[in-house]
This record gives structure tokens, sequence and C-alpha cells, in this order.
């Protein structure tokens, strides 16, 4: 947990000095805990303060990363237990399996099918993060082999599977570069898979079958020097693995217990795709930062996303799409000109039934701060002033020579303020974006 002012002023000199620019030491001490000064202020403080103070300002859970470029990962340094009391920071991390028992073109055509796994969804581009090579021949030269033809085939984040610390190496030296995620080790193996952690500069995961192992174990992992460490429970169910990543979660958060601050994996298997779907959505929310299924079944894979988006959006600001004029189709001078508000989900909703349409379109996006069109209105962010000042903006004038706008059905009651701010005809469209097909086809002319 944060120090406080007093817990500061206990590890400063106590001086009074005034070197810091403060009248004393524990307003000084104050100024920190507020996060308003710099420790490096005061010339006087002992090495020892200077340790202490900067664990105790260290994040509750550790931020790690893996892969290379800009496919390069990360998961953890999260900070709250549930969404509203902030926001989740670090969307988790989705991968899909890779067994070394393939080869050839079975190998090909698995790790092409995990590179496919893209969708793009109100606006924004998800999919696969990582491949998770599984070491099932028990061989490090089929490790090896098939961890070499993930890194030549596909630009995904690594993570290698195995318990043997001679098929984690093989494997770690066939991907120089890539940054893999070693997955894992245990008590007895722990430091071997360390050091080869350490020597190629990779994270670990440390697997234990209870919270007090795994505790122990990150902690003998981080003795032998490797400080990014994922956490794994191994063998529970998931009612019971659930159950203990919330209690690992208010250890690491809550407690600031350290040997629980690192993010968690896990791993879903020996399931149909729909069940794979299921336990995956329940683990991205509580509270897997990395989850590896078997399946790359691209309509559980699209769930899978939809819930990890759907969860870490920040509940404090709306997902918005740029405030301007949006062709559908190839639109003319003599096309209709409707508009909508720039939250995401009301503009891609209008724009996917607006090309249903097959009636080449202009949609006007009003900046209403992200909401709805029936919460800007009630706000005030949406009337005839502002949806008149973006016409003038974007030049609307210019566009279209029939002077017509479409204005959604929920606020038709502003249709005749907007006739008088823009000397305009305003026709009122459809409640429901649904209609607008219909009412494009049928009632626009």
């Amino acid at each position: 947990m944060a120090l406080t002012g007093l817990d500061i002023f206990k590890l400063l000199p106590k001086t009074n000095c005034k070197k810091c620019g403060m009248p004393t030491c524990l307003a000084f001490a104050m100024q920190l805990a507020q996060k308003k000064a710099k420790l490096d202020k005061c010339p006087d403080v002992s090495e020892e303060a200077k340790q202490l103070l900067a664990a105790a300002a260290a994040p509750p859970m550790r931020l790690v990363k893996f892969g290379s470029g800009d496919n390069q990962v990360q998961a953890g340094q999260e900070t709250a237990l549930f969404r509203h009391e902030d926001k989740f920071y670090n969307p988790t991390v989705l991968a899909a399996t890779i067994s070394d028992k393939l080869t050839g073109t079975e190998l090909h055509n698995r790790i092409e099918a995990i590179n496919a796994l893209k969708f793009e969804r109100i606006g924004t581009k998800i999919g696969a993060k990582a491949i998770a090579v599984i070491n099932e021949s028990g061989l490090a030269d089929a490790f090896a082999a098939a961890a070499a033809a993930v890194k030549n085939q596909s630009k995904l984040a690594i993570i290698l599977v195995s318990d043997s610390p001679q098929a984690i190496a093989a494997a770690v030296s066939k991907t120089a570069g890539a940054m893999p995620l070693i997955a894992s080790a245990k008590m007895d193996t722990a430091e071997a898979i360390a050091k080869i952690a350490k020597e190629n500069n990779c994270p670990v995961v440390a697997k234990a079958n209870s919270i007090e192992a795994i505790s122990q174990l990150s902690e003998k992992i981080k003795a032998q020097g490797v400080e990014d460490i994922v956490l794994t429970l191994d063998g529970m169910n998931l009612r019971d693995q659930m159950f203990n990543l919330s209690r690992m979660r208010v250890l690491s958060l809550k407690k600031v217990f350290r040997p629980m601050g690192y993010p968690v994996i896990s791993f879903v298997k020996g399931t149909s795709c729909d069940q794979q779907a299921a336990i995956a959505t329940s683990l991205i929310c509580k509270y897997s930062n990395i989850v590896v299924v078997d399946t790359v079944e691209p309509g559980a894979w699209l769930a899978m996303l939809t819930a990890v988006m759907n969860i870490y959006s920040d509940p404090q600001k709306p997902v918005q799409v740029e405030p301007k004029i949006y062709p559908v189709g190839e639109p003319n001078e003599n096309s209709p000109l409707l508009f909508t508000t720039n939250f995401s989900l009301t503009y891609y909703t209008v724009e996917s039934d607006v090309e249903a349409s097959r009636v080449p379109s202009y949609i006007l996006v009003v900046d209403t701060e992200g909401t709805s069109v029936l919460t800007a209105y009630s706000g005030d962010k949406l009337n005839e002033k502002i949806v008149a000042e973006a016409m003038k903006k974007f030049n609307t004038e210019n566009l279209v020579k029939h002077r017509k706008l479409i204005i959604p059905g929920y606020v038709a009651v502003m249709s005749g303020k907007l006739e008088e701010a823009t000397g305009w005809e305003i026709m009122v469209g459809p409640r429901e974006s649904s209609m607008l097909p219909k009412y494009l086809q049928e009632v626009w002319k």
C-alpha cells in the first residue's frame, strides 16, 4: 500500500535543513505522499531509505512484457479490483496453442489459422496476440523446431510451454530476439529455468497448485535474479481457479503482498470451442491477464475478443470516432446527408445500416463527447446550435445541393429549431437505425 506522509517522514533525516525547499521534513514528506515532490530534492536521505521508498512506490502488480517489435504485448500493472474503481489498463492477452507434434503442412496451416484471427469491431482492430507452442512430444528437438517455425512464419508474441529445462533451452535458442514468455518453472526446476530466462532476458511463468506454493515459487525465481514473472495455478477446476485468482488479486492489490504482485496466465484445454470460449470469458473477467486456448474457431475468438473489449474499455471514457463527414459508398451532390453522434457503437450501427440500403450517402458525425443520441440530447450535448456548427465546420453546403438533412427519429423534437438555425429542410428519420435501409430506399427523394 502507498506510504502515508508520516510513514515517509520516519525515513527522512528529520533535520529540517530546508535544502529541499520545504520548511520542515514533515512538510516535505507530505508533498512526497501526494506525489508533488521527488525524493532527490533531499540531499541527505540515506540509501536504505531510498530503497524502501522506491519499493513502496512500485506498482502493486508488476508490468511484464514479451514478444518483440510492434507485436510486443504486456500484461499486469493493474491497480483496481473492480473496473468502476478506476479502470483496467492492459487488456487480456489471448493466445492460441500449437502442438510440437505438428510438422510440415499441418504446422504451417495451424500457424496461418492463428495469424488469420483478426477482426474489426466498432472501428477497432482486434485479434490473437500470441502463439503458445506446446511441448506435447516431450522432445527438445521437436519443440525447438516448432518454435522456430512460429518465429519465422508469424509476428505474434511467443509462449514456450514445457516443464523441461532442456526443451526450454533448445526452443529459446531458436527464438533469439523474439523474447518469448517461458512457461513454466516449478519448484524443482525453478533454478534451471530461471537461469535460462535471465541469460536470455525472458520473462518466466511460475506454476504451482496453491497460492501458498506459488508465492514461495515466485520468491525463489526472483532470488535467481528474474524480475519479470507470471503466475499460473495448476490442476484446478474452473470454480477453484476463479476463487483463487480473486484471492490473488486481493492479495496483490489490496494487501500489496509482493509474492503475488504479478500478472496471471491461464490455460483452457480439452473442451469444445464453445466451452473454451465460455471458460476463457470467465477467466478474462476474474482475473487472468493472459489466456491460452486450443481452439482457432473464428466465432469463438470473436466472442472472447469482444469480452476483452467490453471488460477493458474505460468506463469513464466512451469509445469515440472522429467527428467529421463519412462517405458511405460513392455519394455525390444529390446523395442523402444524415447526422449521428460520435459514440462508436452508434456510428458503426448507423454506418452498417446505411451501407445495407445500397444508397450512397454522407454521414455527418457530430461531437457529443462520445455519447449516444438520446444521452447527448438529454445532457444538452446535442442541440440545434451544435449540429449547425458541425454543418458549417465540415462545409455541408458545398457537399450537397439539395439542402436536406436527415436527423435521428429520437430527436425529432429539435427539427423546428434546427430548420431555423440552418435554413435547411429537416427530414425526420426512423427511430431505430435498422429501419434506415427502408427509409433511404422509399422515403428519401
